[in-house]
């Protein structure tokens, strides 16, 4: 795949990790800001290692109750979709009882060959079961 393919084809991802770095070294600028003036304010040392433990902490507080969260929310939904889990089929699987029902009653001699032919032209689906569509 050339440079232009891989950057279309994966765009939204892109995207999406460039905002999550934006947004990452931004919390992080203004978390030091924010603990420079703190530790001024109390009149102590301006050290690295104590913001690193801060801002650590406050990063994966925040992954954990909006990320994490989000990420389970849309990415386990999307996955178990993919892998066609019985609540994602569910619907898909009457639609295509349906339309088999349909093309046998609207032509009874060619309906049966246009469901085998487009069985097998799907035949790798994860969702194809030809129990439900059975006639």
């Amino acid at each position: 795949m050339s440079k232009i393919s891989l950057m279309r084809a994966y765009g939204y991802a892109w995207i999406t990790l460039g905002l999550f770095f934006f947004s990452l070294a931004g919390h992080w600028i203004f978390g030091w800001f924010a603990f420079v003036q703190e530790q001024t304010a109390h009149g102590q040392a301006i050290e690295v290692g104590p913001y690193m433990v801060e801002i650590l902490r406050d990063t994966f507080e925040n992954w954990q109750s909006e990320f994490l969260q989000l990420l389970w929310q849309v990415g386990g939904l999307a996955f178990f979709l993919f892998l066609g889990s019985p609540q994602s089929k569910e619907g898909s699987d009457r639609l295509e009882a349906k339309i088999d029902v349909i093309l046998r009653r609207v032509d009874p001699k060619d309906g049966e060959g246009v469901i085998k032919e487009l069985d097998e032209r799907y035949s790798g689906r994860h969702t194809d079961q030809p129990e439900a569509h059975a006639g």
